[in-house]
């Protein structure tokens, strides 16, 4: 049994802490926010004492884990002085959400004191543990549709809301760049490997963040290209699609309603007819959110590592600085 210290009490710790009381080698012990009122409310939902101290927090519980779920300009501070005392306290890991930091530099301090701690660091990149996702990554790995060539991923939503609106203030979210398509970053180049050039426009300057948009091509050192596309002015709700072509056919998902709809596979044929096969969406209906945390945990429990890393987390901020980058200047950028 590992036991977690959460810090933050906003939406995404709240989503993490039910996720944790439904693992079975899991027990959250406490939450952190510096807003009293809502870290008492999270904690008592769950049982645990509230703390609006850090160190306080870890001193008198002494946790196994540390999960970092705060706005994502503080993720290179609570990382750091979680490393900082791992060894006096026994840490044994930390998990921070995504994006891992606000800059690249803050993911190498962040790196660097996990490794001096001796201990892994997991960015809790939740895409690649969503069943359509994982499905299509197999399906490219095994063949199905040929040599990827062109891929479109879109994402978009209405803007989120959260403390003092943070999102809106591009200093600390990153604007969606940088807090929403870099899902999409990540999982692109766990799928198709390296990035090597960066292209962007946006409405990144228009200091009206309510109707962020972006629309960034990466080119691959495979020589696939991706156009992927994010808002955060998309009134009917939250919803993803891809489309992956190669030389042999079409891998495609949409998500735009609450129950979603299947990976769809469309190959080439000799003649004019085209078959489509609906695959699997998940056959057990599992979290994503609670998948990925099981994972970092059942790591740590067998000393494995994680499937997401420092240096995957560091890489997608990388890309996504560079779109900010490409989107400011309409230079593209070579990584």
């Amino acid at each position: 049994m590992l036991r977690v210290a959460l810090v933050g009490a906003g939406g995404m710790a709240g989503v993490h802490a039910s996720c944790y009381a439904n693992i079975e080698n899991a027990e959250l012990v406490g939450v952190m926010d510096i807003r009293q009122e809502a870290a008492e409310a999270l904690a008592q939902k769950h049982g645990v004492p509230a703390f609006t101290d850090f160190d306080t927090m870890l001193t008198e519980l002494q946790p196994d884990v540390v999960d970092v779920c705060c706005p994502t300009a503080w993720h290179v501070d609570y990382v750091c002085r979680a490393a900082e005392r791992a060894q006096e306290l026994g840490i044994k890991g930390i998990s921070t959400e995504k994006p891992m930091a606000r800059t690249l530099e803050e993911c190498e301090r962040m790196t660097k004191a996990c490794d001096g701690a001796g201990i892994p660091l997991f960015v809790a990149q939740v895409v690649r543990f969503f069943p359509e996702y994982t499905l299509a990554k197999a399906q490219i790995e095994s063949g199905a549709i040929g040599n990827p060539a062109a891929i479109r991923t879109r994402r978009g939503g209405p803007m989120p809301r959260a403390w003092n609106d943070w999102y809106a203030d591009f200093n600390l979210s990153g604007g969606l760049i940088l807090d929403l398509i870099i899902h999409d970053f990540d999982w692109l180049r766990w799928t198709f490997g390296e990035v090597e050039r960066v292209f962007a426009r946006g409405l990144t300057d228009t200091k009206l963040p309510e109707f962020d948009y972006a629309l960034v091509i990466l080119r691959f050192k495979s020589g696939a290209i991706a156009h992927v596309e994010g808002s955060w002015n998309y009134p009917a709700g939250f919803g993803v699609n891809f489309e992956i072509a190669g030389d042999e056919g079409l891998l495609e998902y949409n998500f735009t309603q609450p129950t979603g709809t299947p990976l769809n596979k469309v190959l080439r044929g000799t003649d004019e007819k085209r078959a489509g096969v609906a695959l699997p969406e998940s056959p057990t209906g599992t979290d994503p959110y609670q998948v990925e945390l099981e994972h970092f945990l059942t790591c740590l429990e067998n000393g494995t590592t994680p499937l997401i890393t420092p240096q995957d987390g560091t890489e997608a901020v990388r890309i996504a600085i560079a779109a900010i980058e490409s989107a400011k200047t309409g230079r593209a950028i070579t990584l």
